[in-house]
């Protein structure tokens, strides 16, 4: 999806006081290199592989702070539990699979006028949106026509 943590997101942390210790590099190259959203055992899990004394706490704590920060997206999901993807800083859009969890980003977005119309309802001054929708991918889609189809005709 994204490539290996930047200059850009290294500064990021520099700029908040946080340093990019090497159990947040690993964390944050697992996800950024990932090409659908990952849930906090599954980073934990790769990213032991490079930094084996990792703890889940430390994994948690991270991607709390990267969330925070807006450098990675959490991707809820109907039964309470969430996953994370690299967002781009301040704006970010992505289609999520329902079914296999492939995440890809998209930068269409006509949401100014909306934006613009709850800040004036609202009284909000909105400068960050993320965007994330939730279907099936071309792959599963095709996948679950054909089992339905096999059904059908048994």
């Amino acid at each position: 999806m994204s490539a290996p943590i930047s200059h850009d997101m290294r500064d990021g942390l520099r700029e908040h006081r946080r340093k990019l210790t090497r159990p947040r590099q690993a964390i944050l190259d697992i996800i950024a290199s990932a090409d659908h959203h990952l849930t906090p055992a599954a980073i934990h899990k790769r990213a032991r592989k490079k930094y084996p004394h990792l703890g889940l706490v430390t994994v948690y704590r991270t991607l709390d702070l990267l969330t925070e920060l807006g450098y990675v997206q959490r991707v809820h999901f109907d039964d309470g539990c969430h996953s994370y993807i690299a967002a781009p800083h301040g704006h970010a859009h992505h289609l999520v699979c329902s079914t296999c969890g492939k995440a890809q980003e998209f930068s269409d977005c006509d949401l100014d006028a909306l934006i613009a119309t709850l800040q004036r309802k609202t009284g909000f001054e909105i400068s960050v949106h993320m965007l994330e929708l939730m279907g099936r991918c071309p792959a599963c889609a095709a996948s679950q026509k054909a089992l339905t189809r096999q059904a059908r005709s048994q």
